[in-house]
């Protein structure tokens, strides 16, 4: 008979509780570290004591005498006249220098001509009495029957397994010798074998065109390859 009156209070209440509940307000309460730093009362450091050591003054010169004596110099000394090296204007020179005539001797001027286009190639020993075309063939023949015969692979390079070729240029000068050697390979000790081979080479009877010595460049590889 009452339910409805219970069910009106026990709604009520609750709409109440509910109302309070969304009205309460919450607020963060910030921490405070306090730290506290504590000196010990036994930190007094002792100052020891030093002793400063008098050094005692340095002693006075000493004095200087009372008399003082003046001795007679008893050596004559013979003063050196020097006599003035300068001419003047008036004075007259007696010797005359005779140049002679001097001769200029005039530098022939070094003329390199190709290899390819020399009218007479240099001649390698053994290779006289042969055409001009067989002159050259027989050149390159013992120049590479040379480096066979000279050739001696470098034993650092040879542990080591360095192997390629050397690209070899010099020239034959007018004398017939090899001169300005260049060389350009993988190694230093293949570049310095090919050089040895190449210094060893005779001296040839030097190229010539229009009758004339002249240098003649060539060049040639040098291949090492280990077998």
């Amino acid at each position: 008979r009452n339910t409805v009156l219970y069910f009106s209070i026990g709604l009520a209440l609750l709409l109440f509780l509910t109302w309070r509940a969304l009205e309460i307000k919450t607020y963060q309460q910030d921490e405070y570290i306090i730290q506290v730093l504590e000196t010990s009362e036994d930190l007094d450091e002792e100052i020891p004591v030093i002793e400063t050591i008098k050094t005692p003054p340095p002693p006075p010169p000493p004095a200087a005498p009372q008399i003082i004596e003046v001795v007679a110099d008893e050596i004559d000394i013979e003063e050196t006249i020097i006599e003035s090296t300068e001419i003047g204007q008036d004075a007259e020179i007696e010797a005359v220098v005779r140049v002679e005539e001097v001769v200029v001797e005039e530098e022939e001027e070094e003329i390199v001509v190709p290899f390819a286009v020399i009218e007479d190639a240099p001649i390698y020993p053994g290779c006289e009495g042969l055409s001009k075309s067989e002159r050259k063939e027989c050149l390159n023949r013992k120049i590479q029957q040379h480096i066979k015969e000279n050739f001696q692979y470098p034993q650092i390079a040879a542990e080591m397994n360095i192997q390629g070729k050397v690209y070899v240029t010099f020239v034959i000068n007018r004398e017939g010798k090899v001169d300005r050697l260049r060389m350009r390979g993988p190694d230093k000790n293949l570049e310095k074998e090919a050089a040895r081979i190449i210094h060893s080479l005779p001296t040839m009877t030097p190229g010539k065109q229009r009758g004339k010595p002249v240098s003649v460049p060539y060049s040639i590889p040098i291949t090492f390859k280990l077998h």
